[in-house]
Parts: structure tokens; sequence; C-alpha cells
């Protein structure tokens, strides 16, 4: 695409619609045939009869076609680029899906004693290992189920490390762009929140770390780069700061795909990091599946890792569970274990290559910075990381909102980038493109935001009613939020 010309991505076609299942059952249907079984029909007890759902009789034909019709209305990775900030909804390799479906893999009964399962140990003790050593960290477990998971997991090792020093500490220090769940990670584990005002420059500065750094803090939660996606140029001082008055530090992972192979955490004394393997190690993320939040830690937490943990003995690999000061079992058998499969094979495929993945996410963001920025206001003009957030104060002259430009994107064929968040930019635009982004497919989404900032201003609209080219209008989200249906039989 020359010039940044815009060329209509989005368009019309056959969307059909789809009743819900209730109204397309009839009794007697089936979608299986089964051999006759010998046995009298059994019935439910009489106290049970009558409390299980309703379900639909269907077909294999209606149940097909319903999900096939579905799947029409869906956007995701595979459809399009999907630049949702601070999410790194980056491709998934199929590869990485074939290898998790290997029957040694998919069809292990997690009760199977460790004689059976030699290389489901060596793999989770291996990913433990690579994990760590990519953040520059001691150790690694595997066993949070998620991102948040991951956080509480290390704000509970922090809370007990100051408990087995008798520590009385109540305080968690955390700074307006830290990720949003971290105040009630930090919550859940007793510790109240002490807010880190932003520097004028989108980071943190020591100045208030150091202001506001008592002995009644437990420590500091950073997330880095930051929800603005900009990095946190102070943290190495600050953490030397928090340490000196008997703080440790956590830091949110969730933004790890812009510093792989150039930030080395241990050196800059982080105590815990999580990953979110969903994210940054491409795996499935969103509708595509569980996730996963390994923690890696530096030497001062390493007996406080969940257990029970694998370990090497000899060419063998077993469960340990003599682990003393060890917070316990944070998940029920050892994580999301399909999910960890395709983070070790995205790492085992690309080597030293994570290094040249977070230069290119790098590099792809401050692209789209530079192309857009005398367009759409840059609350921060300065270098960005993966990610790179913009607001609609140029286009608000012409009434158009933050929510207009996203509802216009989905009209020109692309998924909206992350809106109104983070909270301390007012109607904030955060796109993060990825490395996956071809340069192509990079430009053609510059040329559509162009695109809508000259709508803005000929002819606002065509973006105030978008989208139009949509299964459904623009929803009221308000009501969706307040009033949920959350019950399958709509009847």
């Amino acid at each position: 695409m020359s010039g940044n010309a815009f060329k209509q991505v989005g368009a019309r076609g056959l969307i059909l619609n789809e009743d819900l299942l209730w109204e397309k059952g009839k009794k007697g249907r089936s979608g299986m045939s089964l051999p006759e079984s010998g046995l009298p029909p059994a019935s439910l007890p009489a106290e049970l009869a009558g409390t299980g759902p309703d379900w639909p009789d269907l077909s294999e034909q209606e149940v097909a076609r319903h999900y096939t019709r579905l799947s029409t209305w869906n956007f995701g990775v595979d459809t399009g680029m999907y630049p949702l900030g601070s999410c790194t909804m980056k491709y998934n390799p199929k590869i990485n899906e074939a290898m998790a479906a290997l029957p040694g893999f998919a069809q292990a009964h997690p009760l199977l004693p460790a004689e059976a399962t030699q290389g489901e140990l060596r793999l989770l003790h291996e990913l433990e290992t690579y994990l760590a050593e990519i953040v520059g960290l001691k150790a690694a477990s595997l066993q949070p189920g998620a991102g948040a998971h991951g956080e509480l997991c290390g704000m509970l090792m922090i809370a007990a490390y100051h408990r087995h020093h008798g520590h009385r500490k109540t305080k968690v220090l955390l700074p307006d762009t830290a990720h949003g769940t971290n105040p009630a990670s930090a919550s859940m584990c007793g510790f109240s929140e002490v807010k880190v005002p932003l520097g004028p420059k989108g980071f943190m500065e020591r100045s208030a770390i150091e202001k506001l750094m008592d002995d009644d803090v437990a420590g500091l939660m950073v997330t880095n780069p930051n929800t603005l996606g900009l990095f946190e140029c102070e943290l190495a001082e600050i953490i030397e700061l928090v340490h000196q008055r008997g703080g440790l530090v956590y830091a949110d992972g969730a933004n790890l795909n812009a510093i792989m192979g150039y930030a080395d955490l241990g050196k800059m004394g982080v105590d815990v990091v999580h990953y979110n393997v969903h994210k940054t190690l491409s795996t499935p993320h969103g509708g595509g599946g569980p996730g996963a939040g390994p923690v890696a830690v530096g030497e001062t937490l390493l007996p406080y890792l969940p257990g029970p943990r694998v370990v090497k003995n000899g060419d063998r690999y077993e469960w340990n569970e003599d682990l003393p000061l060890s917070i316990g079992r944070m998940h029920s058998f050892y994580g999301q274990f399909r999910v960890l499969v395709r983070a070790y094979a995205y790492i085992l495929s690309m080597g030293a290559e994570l290094k040249k993945a977070s230069a290119l996410a790098v590099l792809n963001a401050n692209y789209i910075k530079e192309k857009l920025k005398g367009t759409f206001e840059l609350p921060f003009d300065q270098p960005c990381m993966h990610e790179c957030v913009f607001t609609d104060a140029k286009q608000q002259p012409y009434k158009i909102s933050t929510l207009d430009i996203a509802k216009g994107l989905i009209d020109m064929g692309f998924h909206p980038p992350t809106v109104f968040f983070p909270l301390v930019v007012s109607n904030a635009i955060m796109i993060e493109p990825t490395e996956t982004e071809s340069k192509e497919d990079i430009d053609a989404f510059i040329a559509a935001m162009l695109e809508i900032a000259r709508k803005a201003e000929s002819s606002p609209e065509t973006l105030t009613s978008a989208p139009v080219m949509t299964k459904v209008r623009r929803l009221d989200e308000t009501t969706a939020a307040r009033h949920p249906r959350l019950t399958g039989d709509m009847r």
C-alpha cells in the first residue's frame, strides 16, 4: 500500500441469523447413534428429576450449522490485526497447537505417578528453567493459572517473607501506571494501597518513592514497561531504595513482550515477576483458552515458591514436597498444562530470536506512533516500547470521541485498539501491534486511522453512527454491564 492511502477492508457479506438453540431443538432429535446396550433404561431418582437444565434436542447438522454460523460473527487474531493495547494479541504459530495436541500430553491424566510422566515432568522442569533465565532470576513456578493469579502468588510470597522475618508491614506502593489488577492482589494479601503519582514524563520518579517509603511499606508493585507503553527509566535506582528500606519489589510481567533479552530483571533487583505466557510466549489468548501466569523469583523469595516443585534427581524427575517455607499450592495439579506446552514449544522454536521479537514489537509501535502523532493527540511524545497511547483531543472539536473512532474502525475492517485505558490518560486510545504484524498490515491500519481523522472533519455523522456494516449496530454497553443476562435459556 503506497502513500498510506486507505483501502476499504471491511465489507458486507452473507451473514446468517441464528436462533437460540432452545428455539431450534425438537424433542427426540439426536446427533448420535449408539448401539443397543442390552440394559433396561434407567431414570433419575425422584428427588433429582427435573432439577437439571432443559437441554434442547438437536441433530448433528443443527449443531454443526449453529457453531459455523456463530464463527462467522467472530473476529480473532487469525482473521486480522488485533491491536489491543496491554494485551499482546500476537499471532499463535500452529506448530504450538500441534505440540499441545500430542497424545502423550493431551491424554495424560494428572494423577499418573511420576514414573509414568517423566516426559511431562521434564517439560515442566525445563520450562521453569527457561522462564527464570529469560528474566535473569533464580527459579520459577508454573502453578499460577493466569496473570492476576501470578500477581497474587507474588504478593503472597512477599507477605510470607515479611512474616517469616517478623516484620509488621501493612502497605504496598502502587504507581498510577500499574496494571489494573495490582491493587486487588495487594489487598487480598492484607496490604493497603499507597498510590505513587505519575511523573511528568510518564513514569515513576525516585523522589516520589523516597517520600512514601517508610517502615510500614512491604514493597512496590510496578509494571515495566508501564501501561503507557513507557520504560520505567529510574526503576533500578527505585528498587535499590526500596530494598534499603526493607521492602521487596514485585514486577508485573504483562508487558514483557517489549523487553525480552534486553532487560535483566535480576540485575535490576526485581524480587518476583509473573509471565502472561498466553501473551508473551504466544499461546491462545482470550477466547482461545485459559491463560497461564508463572512466576519467577530471585534468591530472596526462592524458599517461598509454591509447592510441590519438580526437581531433577540424576536422570529422573521427581516431586519435592519438603518445602517448609513454601506458600503451598496455588493450583490443583500443576497449572494449565497444555498452555505451558505451547509456551515451551514457542521458546524452543524461537531460541535467541525472542530478543528479536521484542525489538520488532517496539519498532512496530514506534512506527505507528510517528505516523499518527500529528493527527491524533499524543500525551507523552517520546519513544515508546511495545504500545503507544493517543487521545481524541484533536477530534473533539468535531464532536468525535474515542468511542466513535473505535466504532469507525470496525466498519473499516479493523478490530479497535484498547480504549479508555490506562485511566491516567483521559479518553485514551492504546495501540499494540505486536511483532507479528507485517509492515503492509500496519500501513493499512495507519491509513484507516488517518481516514477516520479525515471523516471527523468532513463527515462526522459517518462515525457517530458507526458501525453500520456489522451483524449488530452500536450496543448499549452501559445496560449490558449493569444488567447482564447470564442464563442460557432466554425464554
